[in-house]
């Protein structure tokens, strides 16, 4: 883990970071758009299991009943074309700026250095999430009870870290501009 943790860090540089946002805002204005008006046609009221916090097997249950057959078929692609590429989009995002915030905020233990990793987790329990939903879709209406099972448990780790990683960014981007503003000459 820290041989991967080191790679990151020789590749966030400024402009590799710079690129991670400009992808990550590009993609958050004009694909998340589009891609949510297109799973709210299906999904209506019920919601989804991605944006829930946590859900039972049950309640996958009832969002797979309640898209019925082709509000399945299109969120089953969308686990397999948007739900692959967005969160290689964001990790990309997270794993270069927190690095390359650790490094401006000057955190030296290598606890702080591993900080970067967080989002390769959130990726990771995002991808295991979304392989469980879409079989229990796919399946549906026989059951998966194990995948059903862990379904809720992956979403809610992938928030974990996900959120996780956004809230190590502001503390970073905070950590980062006060050491800035206190080596600046007065």
């Amino acid at each position: 883990m820290t041989r991967l943790s080191h790679w990151i860090y020789e590749r966030s540089t400024g402009w590799v970071t710079l690129i991670g946002l400009v992808v990550f805002l590009l993609f958050t204005a004009l694909v998340l758009p589009a891609q949510s008006s297109q799973a709210e046609s299906y999904s209506g009221a019920v919601g989804s299991p991605d944006t829930s916090l946590y859900y039972t097997p049950q309640q996958l249950y009832r969002f797979a009943e309640s898209y019925g057959v082709e509000g399945r078929r299109s969120y089953v692609r969308a686990r397999l074309t948007f739900d692959i590429v967005f969160p290689l989009v964001y990790t990309l995002f997270l794993t270069t700026s927190i690095s390359w915030l650790v490094s401006k905020a000057a955190m030296p233990k290598p606890f702080w250095r591993q900080l970067n990793l967080v989002p390769l987790a959130g990726m990771l329990f995002d991808f295991l999430e979304n392989g469980a939903t879409a079989t229990v879709m796919v399946r549906y209406p026989r059951t998966t009870p194990i995948l059903a099972g862990l379904a809720g448990v992956f979403t809610t780790i992938k928030w974990v870290f996900v959120g996780g990683s956004f809230i190590l960014l502001l503390i970073l981007g905070g950590l980062a501009l006060w050491r800035f503003l206190r080596k600046r000459p007065s």
